[in-house]
């Protein structure tokens, strides 16, 4: 174990549903399944309108190396391929399924033959899997580092250090045995030595739980982690569990680290066993303007509207939706926006909770300096953004190594002042980005 922890910031927990099975709703009317919902290309749609699907049907195939295939999550028949609006502002084409209402599963689908990494790698780009976490990172990707021989430990993240969201806690209690079932099919493919499993603190029958299915696996081990935020992100984890730490730039696999999400690993077992590609999410619906909050197995492609009825709808008029939890979620603009397959949440909260207080000056406190798990000073970016020559105001962001930080939100909770941090480094890092194209 390393001598300290990255991560130390107290975010109020609010795991309102970790202790309520997850309930599966019927099939919606229609679906609306995004090109994008992952990290890297958009998928490319290989159907029509008016053809007809089940769950499980290829409906967009891979377009590059860092790209994943998409799925129809109902039976029934495409209405219509048309773009589509993203939260963030980009747009990609949507594939409109209208449901049959019969959820018949694809006749093609069969469990994959898989015999060694090669297999496993192909395999597992065809299921469509992404990181569940958050973050939608091909796994396939992740897998084709051992290929390559980078590979000698692997963490899985139970961590879900975000306020609200459970969904990860369910999978670990109640599909523990697909937890295992997926270690050991790492284990036989993978050449990692050890495998660490990060959980928080505060999910003791979790950390009871895997303990006791792994007691006898030399190679696992459960590590209890505090119940700081954010535990869970990438490098965080990969450093509060084996003592790495991944450089600016790199990857978990430039330090010998897979990482993957419990659920991920959890389905990745389901896929071997049964074929069906992934189609469906488990999602926590939660937060003020809630008012019946709960886990939901839900199509991917289901309407949040129609997730939030299923669920009993609103308590009172929502000021804000959010895709994932409060500290790092991004806001809907409407709740017709889809599902997608690294949504684990969606908290809505009511006008009251989601008003922020004005924000006011700088006091130079230097609170968010020491909340920031990656050491950076976010004042420094804040300054640089005022500069008004462009060059210098990119040589300014590049010297304070802006593209470390991870857009966590822990300077913006700690700030006194209620300054917009984590947005000042978004749009600075959409100009680095910019300036990295021109050259």
């Amino acid at each position: 174990m390393p001598r300290f922890m990255l991560g130390r910031t107290h975010v109020p927990h609010r795991k309102n549903t970790a202790e309520a099975p997850a309930q599966r709703m019927p099939a919606p009317e229609q679906v609306v399944i995004l090109t994008s919902q992952h990290i890297g290309a958009p998928a490319t749609p290989i159907v029509k309108a008016g053809d007809t699907v089940y769950v499980g049907t290829k409906i967009g195939e891979a377009s590059g190396y860092v790209s994943s295939p998409i799925h129809s999550s109902v039976s029934g028949k495409v209405k219509k391929i048309e773009p589509h609006l993203l939260s963030n502002g980009r747009s990609c084409m949507a594939i409109i399924i209208e449901s049959d209402g019969q959820m018949t599963p694809d006749p093609e689908i069969k469990a994959p033959t898989v015999e060694n990494i090669d297999d496993l790698v192909s395999a597992v780009r065809e299921s469509g899997l992404v990181g569940l976490g958050g973050a939608g990172f091909p796994t396939a990707v992740k897998l084709d580092a051992e290929k390559k021989g980078l590979i000698d430990q692997i963490v899985i993240n139970g961590a879900e250090c975000e306020p609200y969201i459970t969904s990860d806690t369910l999978t670990m209690i109640a599909k523990a045995d697909k937890v295992k079932a997926g270690v050991e099919i790492l284990e036989k493919f993978i050449s990692a030595k050890n495998i660490a499993i990060g959980i928080e603190a505060n999910k003791p029958e979790c950390i009871a739980k895997l303990t006791e299915i792994f007691a006898d696996d030399d190679k696992v081990t459960v590590i209890p982690l505090p119940s700081t935020y954010p535990q869970g992100a990438e490098k965080i984890l990969i450093h509060n569990t084996v003592g790495r730490v991944v450089p600016e730039g790199k990857l978990p696999a430039d330090v010998g680290c897979l990482v993957m999400n419990v659920t991920s690993v959890a389905f990745l077992a389901e896929y071997l066993e049964t074929g069906m590609p992934l189609v469906e999410k488990c999602v926590t619906v939660d937060g003020s303007a809630i008012k019946n909050p709960m886990n939901v197995i839900c199509p991917i492609g289901t309407s949040i509207e129609k997730l939030i009825e299923f669920t009993g709808g609103f308590k009172s008029e929502p000021g804000k939706i959010l895709y994932g939890g409060p500290m790092m979620g991004i806001s809907v603009y409407t709740t017709e926006e889809p599902i997608m397959k690294n949504n684990n949440a969606i908290v809505a909260f009511n006008k009251k909770d989601a008003k922020l207080p004005p924000s006011r000056n700088c006091i130079h406190c230097g609170r968010c300096v020491a909340a920031c798990p990656m050491g950076l000073n976010p004042t420094l970016f804040a300054r640089a953004m005022k500069v008004e020559d462009s060059r210098e105001r990119v040589a300014r962001l590049n010297e304070a190594k802006l593209m470390l930080c991870m857009e966590c939100g822990c300077c913006s909770f700690v700030c006194p002042s209620v300054r917009p941090l984590v947005e000042t480094n978004r749009l600075a890092k959409a100009e680095l980005r910019a300036a990295q194209a021109k050259k």
